[in-house]
Protein backbone atom coordinates (compact mmCIF):
# COMPACT_ATOMS: atom_id res chain seq x y z
CA UNK A 1 0.00 0.00 0.00
CA UNK A 2 1.09 3.30 0.01
CA UNK A 3 -0.19 5.79 2.55
CA UNK A 4 -0.06 9.84 1.18
CA UNK A 5 0.99 12.35 4.12
CA UNK A 6 -2.24 14.24 3.25
CA UNK A 7 -4.53 11.23 3.98
CA UNK A 8 -6.04 8.22 3.11
CA UNK A 9 -4.09 5.21 1.63
CA UNK A 10 -4.15 4.53 -2.29
CA UNK A 11 -4.83 0.46 -3.22
CA UNK A 12 -3.43 -0.14 -6.24
CA UNK A 13 -2.80 -4.20 -6.09
CA UNK A 14 -6.22 -5.52 -5.94
CA UNK A 15 -6.07 -5.84 -9.63
CA UNK A 16 -3.01 -6.88 -10.42
CA UNK A 17 -2.86 -9.87 -8.04
CA UNK A 18 -6.03 -11.29 -10.16
CA UNK A 19 -3.86 -11.64 -13.06
CA UNK A 20 -2.50 -15.05 -13.83
CA UNK A 21 0.63 -13.46 -15.07
CA UNK A 22 1.22 -11.55 -11.77
CA UNK A 23 4.86 -12.45 -10.60
CA UNK A 24 4.74 -10.48 -6.82
CA UNK A 25 6.99 -7.97 -9.22
CA UNK A 26 5.79 -4.72 -8.14
CA UNK A 27 6.50 -0.93 -7.48
CA UNK A 28 4.43 2.43 -6.95
CA UNK A 29 5.57 5.30 -8.73
CA UNK A 30 6.68 8.16 -6.00
CA UNK A 31 4.05 10.48 -7.11
CA UNK A 32 1.49 7.67 -5.79
CA UNK A 33 0.09 7.36 -9.30
CA UNK A 34 0.54 5.05 -10.73
CA UNK A 35 2.44 1.24 -10.19
CA UNK A 36 4.94 -0.94 -12.41
CA UNK A 37 4.86 -4.63 -12.53
CA UNK A 38 5.75 -7.55 -14.28
CA UNK A 39 3.85 -10.31 -15.99
CA UNK A 40 5.09 -14.08 -16.86
CA UNK A 41 4.27 -15.25 -20.20
CA UNK A 42 5.52 -18.65 -19.36
CA UNK A 43 8.86 -20.36 -17.94
CA UNK A 44 11.20 -18.57 -16.01
CA UNK A 45 13.49 -18.38 -18.97
CA UNK A 46 10.73 -16.79 -21.00
CA UNK A 47 10.76 -12.80 -21.08
CA UNK A 48 8.11 -11.33 -19.19
CA UNK A 49 6.34 -7.82 -19.79
CA UNK A 50 7.05 -4.52 -17.88
CA UNK A 51 3.27 -2.73 -17.83
CA UNK A 52 2.72 0.46 -16.24
CA UNK A 53 -1.23 0.71 -14.70
CA UNK A 54 -2.66 3.58 -13.90
CA UNK A 55 -6.31 3.20 -12.53
CA UNK A 56 -7.49 0.09 -14.38
CA UNK A 57 -5.67 0.83 -17.49
CA UNK A 58 -2.24 -0.61 -18.07
CA UNK A 59 0.33 -0.29 -21.05
CA UNK A 60 2.90 -2.51 -21.24
CA UNK A 61 6.50 -0.82 -21.89
CA UNK A 62 9.34 -2.97 -22.13
CA UNK A 63 8.84 -6.92 -23.24
CA UNK A 64 12.39 -8.54 -22.24
CA UNK A 65 11.72 -8.19 -18.21
CA UNK A 66 13.18 -11.12 -16.07
CA UNK A 67 9.66 -13.10 -14.92
CA UNK A 68 9.28 -15.20 -11.98
CA UNK A 69 11.61 -13.74 -9.78
CA UNK A 70 10.20 -12.10 -6.76
CA UNK A 71 13.16 -10.07 -5.47
CA UNK A 72 13.55 -8.42 -9.27
CA UNK A 73 11.27 -5.59 -8.32
CA UNK A 74 11.12 -2.54 -10.74
CA UNK A 75 11.88 0.73 -9.70
CA UNK A 76 10.73 4.22 -10.06
CA UNK A 77 12.67 7.60 -10.85
CA UNK A 78 12.44 9.73 -8.80
CA UNK A 79 10.50 12.22 -10.73
CA UNK A 80 8.33 9.07 -11.77
CA UNK A 81 8.72 9.14 -15.60
CA UNK A 82 10.59 6.02 -16.14
CA UNK A 83 10.96 3.02 -14.77
CA UNK A 84 14.11 0.64 -14.08
CA UNK A 85 14.19 -3.29 -14.34
CA UNK A 86 15.85 -5.94 -15.12
CA UNK A 87 15.92 -7.85 -18.70
CA UNK A 88 16.13 -11.80 -18.57
CA UNK A 89 19.55 -12.70 -19.26
CA UNK A 90 21.20 -16.07 -19.51
CA UNK A 91 19.76 -18.24 -17.07
CA UNK A 92 17.38 -15.68 -15.04
CA UNK A 93 18.06 -12.28 -14.15
CA UNK A 94 20.62 -10.64 -15.62
CA UNK A 95 23.00 -7.71 -13.85
CA UNK A 96 22.21 -5.12 -16.56
CA UNK A 97 19.29 -2.24 -15.06
CA UNK A 98 17.56 -0.67 -17.89
CA UNK A 99 15.28 2.58 -17.54
CA UNK A 100 12.27 2.93 -20.22
CA UNK A 101 9.97 5.85 -20.37
CA UNK A 102 6.46 4.82 -18.15
CA UNK A 103 4.32 6.46 -20.63
CA UNK A 104 5.92 3.65 -23.02
CA UNK A 105 7.33 6.67 -25.65
CA UNK A 106 11.41 7.12 -26.48
CA UNK A 107 13.85 4.60 -25.95
CA UNK A 108 15.78 2.61 -22.75
CA UNK A 109 18.61 3.58 -21.46
CA UNK A 110 21.06 1.15 -19.96
CA UNK A 111 21.99 3.10 -16.48
CA UNK A 112 24.84 0.26 -15.63
CA UNK A 113 25.80 -3.35 -14.31
CA UNK A 114 25.35 -4.23 -10.67
CA UNK A 115 25.46 -7.35 -8.47
CA UNK A 116 22.80 -5.93 -6.49
CA UNK A 117 19.67 -6.44 -8.55
CA UNK A 118 17.16 -7.28 -5.99
CA UNK A 119 14.43 -4.76 -4.70
CA UNK A 120 16.04 -1.99 -6.32
CA UNK A 121 15.89 1.64 -4.56
CA UNK A 122 16.58 4.61 -6.59
CA UNK A 123 17.89 7.67 -4.94
CA UNK A 124 15.68 11.12 -4.86
CA UNK A 125 18.77 12.40 -6.12
CA UNK A 126 18.75 10.56 -9.37
CA UNK A 127 21.65 9.24 -9.77
CA UNK A 128 22.28 6.30 -7.76
CA UNK A 129 20.50 3.09 -7.08
CA UNK A 130 21.27 0.33 -4.16
CA UNK A 131 19.70 -3.35 -4.24
CA UNK A 132 20.85 -6.57 -2.41
CA UNK A 133 22.64 -9.76 -4.27
CA UNK A 134 20.17 -12.82 -5.37
CA UNK A 135 21.66 -14.63 -2.85
CA UNK A 136 21.59 -12.50 -0.05
CA UNK A 137 25.52 -11.97 0.10
CA UNK A 138 25.79 -8.29 0.51
CA UNK A 139 24.52 -4.66 -0.98
CA UNK A 140 25.68 -2.41 -3.76
CA UNK A 141 25.31 0.66 -5.24
CA UNK A 142 25.05 1.37 -8.43
CA UNK A 143 25.89 4.82 -10.32
CA UNK A 144 24.31 5.78 -13.24
CA UNK A 145 26.34 8.63 -14.23
CA UNK A 146 29.39 5.94 -14.74
CA UNK A 147 27.37 2.92 -14.82
CA UNK A 148 29.89 1.16 -12.57
CA UNK A 149 28.30 -0.75 -9.07
CA UNK A 150 30.15 -1.29 -5.65
CA UNK A 151 29.85 -3.38 -2.42
CA UNK A 152 28.05 -1.24 0.15
CA UNK A 153 30.99 -2.02 3.14
CA UNK A 154 29.55 -4.02 6.36
CA UNK A 155 26.56 -5.65 5.16
CA UNK A 156 27.68 -9.50 4.80
CA UNK A 157 24.23 -10.44 4.68
CA UNK A 158 20.88 -9.01 3.31
CA UNK A 159 17.47 -9.39 1.92
CA UNK A 160 15.83 -6.31 1.15
CA UNK A 161 16.76 -2.94 0.45
CA UNK A 162 13.91 -0.94 2.09
CA UNK A 163 15.48 3.17 0.86
CA UNK A 164 18.13 4.96 -0.09
CA UNK A 165 18.80 8.78 1.14
CA UNK A 166 18.64 11.11 -1.68
CA UNK A 167 22.93 11.52 -2.06
CA UNK A 168 23.15 8.18 -1.74
CA UNK A 169 24.92 7.81 1.46
CA UNK A 170 22.42 5.97 3.43
CA UNK A 171 20.76 3.32 2.97
CA UNK A 172 17.85 1.11 4.56
CA UNK A 173 18.35 -2.78 4.57
CA UNK A 174 17.41 -5.49 6.33
CA UNK A 175 20.37 -7.07 7.40
CA UNK A 176 20.73 -11.22 8.17
CA UNK A 177 22.81 -13.16 10.52
CA UNK A 178 24.22 -16.02 9.25
CA UNK A 179 21.38 -18.81 10.11
CA UNK A 180 18.47 -16.74 9.38
CA UNK A 181 17.06 -17.91 5.93
CA UNK A 182 17.29 -16.03 3.05
CA UNK A 183 13.77 -15.87 1.92
CA UNK A 184 11.89 -16.37 -1.70
CA UNK A 185 12.69 -12.58 -2.48
CA UNK A 186 9.29 -11.38 -1.54
CA UNK A 187 8.69 -8.10 -0.24
CA UNK A 188 7.95 -8.22 3.26
CA UNK A 189 5.14 -6.93 4.94
CA UNK A 190 7.25 -6.15 7.92
CA UNK A 191 11.44 -5.66 8.82
CA UNK A 192 13.38 -4.40 11.45
CA UNK A 193 15.78 -1.96 9.16
CA UNK A 194 19.10 -1.27 9.74
CA UNK A 195 20.52 2.46 8.53
CA UNK A 196 24.32 2.04 7.02
CA UNK A 197 26.40 4.21 5.72
CA UNK A 198 27.15 3.58 1.94
CA UNK A 199 30.66 4.95 2.20
CA UNK A 200 31.89 3.68 5.45
CA UNK A 201 29.60 0.96 6.57
CA UNK A 202 28.73 2.72 9.50
CA UNK A 203 25.51 1.84 11.02
CA UNK A 204 23.44 5.04 12.03
CA UNK A 205 20.58 4.85 14.79
CA UNK A 206 17.13 3.57 14.40
CA UNK A 207 15.59 5.59 17.06
CA UNK A 208 11.81 5.12 18.03
CA UNK A 209 9.51 4.58 21.03
CA UNK A 210 8.14 1.38 19.88
CA UNK A 211 8.18 -1.95 17.92
CA UNK A 212 10.08 -0.41 14.48
CA UNK A 213 8.57 -2.56 11.92
CA UNK A 214 10.47 -0.41 8.16
CA UNK A 215 11.82 2.76 7.13
CA UNK A 216 12.46 4.95 4.40
CA UNK A 217 13.93 8.19 3.11
CA UNK A 218 11.61 11.28 1.81
CA UNK A 219 13.06 13.37 -0.88
CA UNK A 220 13.53 16.25 1.69
CA UNK A 221 15.64 13.46 3.22
CA UNK A 222 13.72 12.61 5.90
CA UNK A 223 13.76 9.53 7.52
CA UNK A 224 10.03 7.78 7.83
CA UNK A 225 10.27 4.94 11.00
CA UNK A 226 7.32 2.93 10.50
CA UNK A 227 6.23 1.97 14.14
CA UNK A 228 3.84 -0.71 15.62
CA UNK A 229 0.91 -0.02 16.81
CA UNK A 230 -2.71 -0.95 18.39
CA UNK A 231 -5.01 -0.47 16.32
CA UNK A 232 -3.25 1.08 13.43
CA UNK A 233 0.58 1.68 12.93
CA UNK A 234 2.79 5.66 13.53
CA UNK A 235 4.51 7.21 11.00
CA UNK A 236 7.52 9.22 13.03
CA UNK A 237 9.33 11.80 10.40
CA UNK A 238 12.56 12.68 11.08
CA UNK A 239 14.86 15.42 10.35
CA UNK A 240 18.58 14.25 9.38
CA UNK A 241 20.29 15.45 12.76
CA UNK A 242 17.53 12.85 14.11
CA UNK A 243 14.98 15.14 15.24
CA UNK A 244 11.28 14.63 15.08
CA UNK A 245 9.36 16.64 13.23
CA UNK A 246 5.87 15.18 12.62
CA UNK A 247 3.62 11.82 13.17
CA UNK A 248 1.30 10.39 10.39
CA UNK A 249 -1.41 7.31 11.68
CA UNK A 250 -1.74 4.89 9.25
CA UNK A 251 -5.27 3.90 9.06
CA UNK A 252 -6.32 0.90 11.35
CA UNK A 253 -7.08 -1.88 7.99
CA UNK A 254 -3.02 -1.07 6.95
CA UNK A 255 -1.43 -2.54 10.07
CA UNK A 256 -0.72 -6.17 8.40
CA UNK A 257 0.27 -4.63 5.08
CA UNK A 258 3.27 -3.60 3.46
CA UNK A 259 4.57 0.27 3.53
CA UNK A 260 6.53 0.80 -0.66
CA UNK A 261 6.36 4.52 0.11
CA UNK A 262 5.26 7.41 1.53
CA UNK A 263 3.89 10.30 -0.59
CA UNK A 264 4.68 13.66 0.27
Amino acid sequence: MVVKERGRPLRVLKDLTSDPGFTGQFSVSPDGRRVAWIRARGDLGEPGRLLVQSGRRARVVARDAAAGFPCATPVWSPDSRRVAYLPLGTGGVGRRVTAVPADGGGPARRLGTTRGVCHLAWAAGGRRLAGYTGDTAGVFLLDAATGRARRVPGIPLANHVGGLSPDGRRVVVRELRPSAPGGDGAWPTAFTPSIVDTRTGRRIPVTADGEVLGAAYLPDERLVVRVRGNPGNTLVLRAPDGRETGRLAEPPQSARMGLLTVVP
